[in-house]
Order: C-alpha cells, then sequence, then structure tokens
C-alpha cells in the first residue's frame, strides 16, 4: 500500500544556486565567460591540429581529441547551468536528466581512457624514438581512439542503466547545478544498495585502472630518460610530458576527490566546488596547458596568425 500511494518523478529541480539569489547574474557572466573561452580554445586547438602539417602526428592527434572531449564535456553541463541562471528555472525533465547524465558520463570516462592512451603515446616516443612512427601508426593511433570511445560508451551506458532504474519518488529536488550520481542517489526511494555496488565499483575500476596505466608508463618513461646522458637532453625530454601531466593530476585529482573519498567525510558545498572545477574550470584550462608549454603549437599558432595577417594586407 505504501508503494502504491508514492508519486513518481517525472522531471527534476536542480536547487544548486538558489541558496544565493543575489548572486546569480555575476555567476552568469562567469560561467559565460568561462564556456566562451572552453569553446574558442578547445576548437581552435582543433582547428590549428588540422590545418597545420607538422602537428600531424599522433601526440597532437590523440591532443586533438581530447580537445574534442573537453569541449562536448563542457557543453553538456554549462548551457544548463546559464540557462537556470539566466531564466531562473530550476525544472529539468526526467528524460533530460537522464540524457544529461549519460553523456557527461560518457566524456568524464572516455577522457580517463584517452589520457591513459596519451602516457602509453609518451612512452613509446621516448623509450622507441626511433620507431616511434612504426609503432604509433595511423591505424593503431585511431584503433586507441576507438577503444577509448567504445569503453566510454559501454559505461556510461551500464552507469546511467543503473543509476535511473532507481525508483525516484515525491522529493524530486536536486541540491546541485547538474544530475550527477551522489546528489541523485540521496532521492531515491527504493534499495539503492546493489545497483550503488554496481555503480560505484565500475566508477572506481574506470580510475584506478587508467591511473595504472598512466603511472606504469610514466615509471618506464622516467627509466628510460635516466639513462639519457646529457642532463639537458633529459630535461628536454621529460618537458614534453609536463602538460599531460599536469592535465592528469586535475583530472584525476577531483575526480578522486569527488567519487572515491570515503563519503564519511563529504561536504555538499565542497563537492558543488570540486563539480565546478572538473566540468566547467578543466575544459577551459586543458587548451592553456598544451599550448603555453608547447613550443610546437605556438609556432603553428604564429604561424597561422601571420598567414591571416598577409591575406588581409
Amino acid at each position: 500500500m505504501a508503494e502504491n500511494n508514492l508519486t513518481t518523478v517525472t522531471e527534476f529541480m536542480l536547487m544548486g544556486f538558489t541558496d544565493h539569489p543575489s548572486w546569480e547574474i555575476p555567476l552568469f557572466l562567469v560561467f559565460l565567460s568561462f564556456y566562451l573561452v572552453t569553446i574558442l580554445g578547445n576548437l581552435g586547438m582543433i582547428i590549428l591540429i588540422q590545418v597545420d602539417v607538422q602537428l600531424h602526428t599522433p601526440m597532437y592527434f590523440f591532443l586533438s581529441h581530447l580537445s574534442l572531449l573537453d569541449a562536448c564535456y563542457a557543453s553538456v553541463i554549462t548551457p544548463q547551468i546559464l540557462f537556470t541562471l539566466s531564466t531562473g528555472r530550476t525544472v529539468i525533465s526526467y528524460g533530460q536528466c537522464a540524457a544529461q547524465f549519460f553523456f557527461f558520463t560518457l566524456c568524464a570516462s572516455t577522457e580517463c581512457f584517452l589520457l591513459a592512451v596519451m602516457a602509453y603515446d609518451r612512452y613509446v616516443a621516448i623509450s622507441n624514438p626511433l620507431l616511434y612512427t612504426m609503432v604509433m601508426s595511423p591505424r593503431r593511433c585511431w584503433g586507441l581512439i576507438m577503444g577509448a570511445y567504445v569503453c566510454g560508451v559501454s559505461g556510461s551506458i551500464q552507469r546511467t542503466t543503473c543509476t535511473f532504474s532507481i525508483s525516484f519518488c515525491e522529493d524530486n529536488r536536486i541540491d546541485f547545478f547538474f544530475c550527477d550520481l551522489p546528489p541523485l542517489l540521496k532521492l531515491a526511494c527504493s534499495d539503492t544498495a546493489n545497483a550503488e555496488i554496481i555503480i560505484v565499483l565500475f566508477g572506481n575500476f574506470v580510475i584506478l585502472v587508467n591511473a595504472l596505466v598512466i603511472l606504469i608508463s610514466y615509471m618506464f618513461i622516467i627509466k628510460a630518460v635516466m639513462k639519457m646522458k646529457s642532463s639537458g637532453g633529459r630535461a628536454k625530454t621529460f618537458s614534453t610530458c609536463v602538460s599531460h601531466l599536469t592535465a592528469v593530476a586535475l583530472f584525476f585529482g577531483t575526480l578522486t576527490f569527488m567519487y572515491i573519498r570515503s563519503s564519511s567525510g563529504k561536504s555538499l558545498g565542497e563537492d558543488k566546488v570540486v563539480s565546478v572545477f572538473y566540468t566547467v574550470v578543466i575544459p577551459m584550462l586543458n587548451p592553456l596547458i598544451y599550448s603555453l608549454r608547447n613550443k610546437d603549437v605556438k609556432a603553428a599558432f604564429r604561424k597561422i596568425t601571420s598567414r591571416f595577417q598577409e591575406s588581409n594586407m
């Protein structure tokens, strides 16, 4: 009888920014500026890699897909935030919430696998420089990319199916700014134990396995670098990995803080800040990280800029 009296949820209310109405305009401007920089930076990186022949290498091939994922990643979350802040409308339908969760999880999972692939690429480039182009052939590069996307899609289907097979009833207020796993589970009115075990184990598996691949790759990279006789050569070689290591530290650090750490010490306020960082800030920072520390990218940008100026003279 109790179950028959429950009202099935057909929509949710995203209450993440309702605590401070006076912040809506400043937050809208901040998120809008972040989103514009993210889209322009990542699409600019993709165009630059496609246009400049010098960047037609496996490393930049993977980087172009990282930029694509970051642009999609931000586009799944930020427009909803901007819509909520500009209109005050917090309602999102059940289907929209499920779609947002699916594509958010897809982008995050695929990026985990892609960062591991990029670590393997750096290992091959440094350990076997003479055989690099042969080992990282176009066919293998496409195989690794497709593998990352397939794993990302499979994981997203699994997590979304498990999450939205849970019953939501009566309380439909999500104290968050998008449809993420922890706040959704708090609204469940059915037993979530089995679903949580599957979701958490799979999520932790994706993060830990890819982190392990990256760690092992860099252990071999360090070993190869230490064998080099020239200290200048060691510094120059390892500097090519700094951008990737920075991206890995930011992405995996925030995911670990959000999803793997103990729930006993969690604070909803902290979760909101961390979520903004990895859904909005990191996709904006990645093109800056790779462009500011990369001589090839800066040279390609200067070349394209000079061509554009000459064509307008």
